[in-house]
Parts: structure tokens; C-alpha cells; sequence
């Protein structure tokens, strides 16, 4: 009778141990897919404002989006998009344009860049982490 009440009882903690394992496992794999899918629209984001750039400043995107931060002609959300983009693109040439602006200062989005963001690209271009970085470029 024992033996059969102990049987029982690691039955069901045998069910619940594969439970609790496929669950888990469930959980990491949903978790690595929507990682690669928020690295993977970063990326197209990044890719887009650099074709942006590229057609209005020919060359090299580093370049083409350097050119754009620094140029007035355009809207400060859409100059703050390329430093952004300089950010998660971490190009050490971004450096000089990206410092030039950056003043340390409260972010004022109405009438100059994004302190924050500058600072995020700053620290990106200068090798901090970045997530997106083993997706090809």
C-alpha cells in the first residue's frame, strides 16, 4: 500500500517536473524570438534613416548621417533620429559631430538635440554595449 501512495507521488512529481521544464523552456525560446525581432526592426529603423541620409548627403551612412545631425535644414526629431542611428550604428568616426553637440545639459527637444541620446551614441561609439551589435550591419 505504501509503495503504491510513493508511486503515485513521484508520478505526479514527475508530471509537474516536465511541466515546470517545457514551461520554462517555452519561455526562454518566446524570449529569444521577440529579442530577435526587436534587434531585427532596430536594425531596419537604422537601415531607413540611413538611406534617408544617404540620398541627401551621398557616400558613405556614417558620413551621410554625420552630415545630417549637423545640418539645420532638417527637424530636430528627425536630427535626433540619425544620432540615434550613429548610436546604434557605433562608428568611433561619429565621435567629433556627435561631442560637438553634446553639452551635458537637460535635454531641451524644442530647441536642441536630445542630450540623452547624444550621450546614449556617445558611450555606443566609444564601445559600450550594444545589443543589436551581432546583427549584420
Amino acid at each position: 500500500m505504501e509503495k503504491r501512495i510513493e508511486s503515485k507521488r513521484s508520478s505526479r512529481f514527475t508530471v509537474v517536473k516536465k511541466v515546470l521544464v517545457y514551461g520554462i523552456l517555452s519561455c526562454l525560446a518566446f524570449l529569444l524570438v521577440a529579442f530577435v525581432m526587436v534587434c531585427w526592426c532596430i536594425r531596419s529603423s537604422v537601415r531607413e534613416m540611413s538611406a534617408v541620409a544617404v540620398q541627401e548627403y551621398p557616400g558613405d551612412r556614417v558620413e551621410a548621417l554625420m552630415t545630417y545631425v549637423d545640418s539645420e535644414n532638417h527637424s530636430l526629431r528627425q536630427r535626433n533620429r540619425a544620432v540615434w542611428a550613429l548610436g546604434q550604428i557605433g562608428d568611433k568616426r561619429a565621435l567629433p559631430v556627435l561631442e560637438k553637440w553634446y553639452t551635458g545639459g537637460p535635454c531641451d527637444h524644442a530647441n536642441a538635440l536630445c542630450q540623452r541620446e547624444l550621450g546614449k551614441a556617445i558611450k555606443a561609439c566609444n564601445g559600450a554595449f550594444n545589443a543589436t551589435a551581432w546583427l549584420p550591419r
